[in-house]
């Protein structure tokens, strides 16, 4: 039986390829996506979203969400200022506009009525983006916590962070959501940190595989992963070795962990917590382990990933969907 679950993200390239990995992929049922602000403004990840899905055929419920941070009116620094290099995440995917649409409900209120449905008890919450909106939908509604079977979080750094030392984006973009959902109780919640995601980077290799396979959404995958490869080395060019380009992809391991618990090969149950007031540490993923602490686990917090088992995932969720075309 297929996985069924939410994805609540906000839309730029490595969500993107998460959702067209999910589409076809025969063990994975995506129900619903939830967007919010991150990557880009909230209407813009809705509409990137759709155009994702119209562009592999897909017709999936879309619901908007959260336009600010949970607590704080705007980023801890502009948007504009730290996405400036190279555009990692444009406003628009490069692909047609949208002709779907979203729903009216809200994604707030979509997630509380979703998971307090009974009929839904065993579906699991991907979480790729900031986590305002589930903080909020915890928040007005409570027993939610013990509704959620099973939250994926592609956030957190134990190591190095991505936009300041010792934070990744989603946690810094809404620290106080981060760890509002992490001391909310949910029973079982899984951390995919940018340790694992880097161990196990993508190259133009594994493109021209995608593009042999020749599907819509195989195709748009490996576009966005080389716009990610492209744009790495712009940003970054003294720090590119002498072998082949490769690039972390990071969201779409958090759906590949649905459906490939071995995956991951170095994890640890800790109790992990979110900086919300360092001036240098803002958003920092704390992964608590000592033997005497006082707070309990309440996460698994995945470390490394295995680039073979994260390869034959996606050649599964790609080579799953239609016939090749054109």
């Amino acid at each position: 039986m297929a996985v069924r679950y939410i994805h609540d993200c906000d839309t730029g390239s490595d969500d993107a390829v998460a959702i067209f990995a999910a589409l076809s992929h025969p063990e994975l049922d995506p129900l619903a996506i939830t967007t919010v602000n991150g990557n880009v403004a909230v209407e813009n990840t809705t509409e990137n979203t759709l155009r994702v899905l119209d562009h592999a055929g897909a017709r999936i419920p879309v619901y908007a969400g959260a336009t600010r941070p949970f607590v704080r009116p705007d980023f801890p620094v502009p948007r504009a200022v730290i996405n400036r290099v190279g555009e990692l995440h444009p406003k628009h995917l490069d692909f047609p506009a949208a002709v779907s649409r979203a729903e009216e409900q809200t994604a707030v209120s979509f997630l509380i009525d979703a998971y307090m449905d009974d009929a839904n008890a065993d579906v699991a919450l991907v979480a790729t983006g900031p986590l305002t909106n589930v903080a909020l939908a915890l928040a007005a509604e409570p027993r939610l916590a013990a509704r959620i079977p099973r939250l994926v979080i592609m956030g957190g750094a134990h190591g190095n962070g991505n936009v300041t030392a010792s934070a990744e984006f989603n946690f810094w973009v809404d620290p106080e959501a981060a760890e509002s959902v992490l001391s909310a109780g949910i029973r079982e919640v899984v951390i995919v940190t940018l340790d694992a995601t880097h161990s196990a980077p993508l190259s133009g290799t594994d493109c021209d595989e995608l593009d042999r396979i020749g599907t819509p959404a195989a195709r748009g995958a490996a576009r966005l992963i080389r716009h990610r490869l492209a744009h790495d080395v712009a940003a970054a060019p003294d720090e590119q070795g002498g072998g082949e380009v490769a690039s972390p992809v990071h969201d779409p391991m958090t759906v590949a962990c649905l459906v490939r618990p071995d995956l991951f090969i170095e994890t640890v149950r800790a109790h992990a917590s979110v900086e919300t007031a360092g001036a240098r540490t803002l958003g920092e993923l704390i992964v608590d382990t000592r033997p005497g602490r006082q707070e309990p686990p309440n996460a698994t917090v995945a470390l490394r990933a295995s680039g073979q088992v994260y390869r034959v995932f996606l050649r599964t969720a790609f080579g799953a969907g239609q016939p090749a075309s054109g």
